[in-house]
């Protein structure tokens, strides 16, 4: 947990920014105060800062799942530069990097760990995450729940349900693109 209870002060010593991107507050907020939430951002917004600053100020782990393995990697490097407990768990792993990660979420020592979908088959993991104090569960290209939007995952029918199972408290979709319709999905699936 960040040592300053103010996210702005968390955004300039920890992430290096004097302010807010637009809509980025709000949705900062709302997670914060424990209220589930989608946000549609463009590309290149700051759609990310919307879970990193608040796993920050939330006590357990903040679960990201991500269908782009390039991606997680570029944000797990990130926030490590930022000195922030984050990993990622991805099919470009071996073994024993593997349980390493595994090692360090039975610790506690992680703040946020992103996953793919697909990970939510492995019965280890399963096992893993129940055993977890979750804060926040974080499904990037939330589009992919909606057989409107394009892209459409049919692993991602099942975050909803497990975000029920695993008694997440908060929920945040995110996505560049989202049509009213793709938008009605995704929030009555979460």
């Amino acid at each position: 947990m960040t040592t300053s209870h103010d996210p702005l002060e968390t955004l300039r010593q920890t992430f290096g920014f004097d302010a807010f991107l637009p809509g980025q507050q709000q949705v900062i907020d709302k997670v914060l105060a424990g209220r589930s939430a989608l946000a549609v951002f463009p590309t290149g917004q700051g759609k990310s800062l919307c879970y990193q600053l608040p796993a920050l100020h939330l006590s357990g782990l903040t679960l990201v799942i991500s269908p782009l393995m390039v991606l997680m990697k570029d944000q797990v490097d990130f926030l490590r530069s930022k000195n922030i407990a984050a990993a990622r768990l991805d099919s470009s792993l071996g073994f024993d990097e593997i349980n390493q990660i595994y090692n360090r979420l039975d610790a506690g020592q992680l703040r946020l760990l992103y996953v793919a979908p697909e990970r939510f088959a492995n019965e280890r993991f399963i096992s893993l995450i129940s055993r977890q104090d979750l804060s926040l569960m974080v499904t990037d290209e939330a589009h992919c729940i909606s057989e409107w939007g394009h892209n459409f995952r049919p692993d991602y029918l099942k975050l909803a349900e497990l975000a029920r199972t695993f008694k997440v408290p908060t929920v945040l979709a995110l996505t560049a693109t989202a049509t009213p319709k793709v938008s009605d999905d995704i929030c009555r699936a979460f």
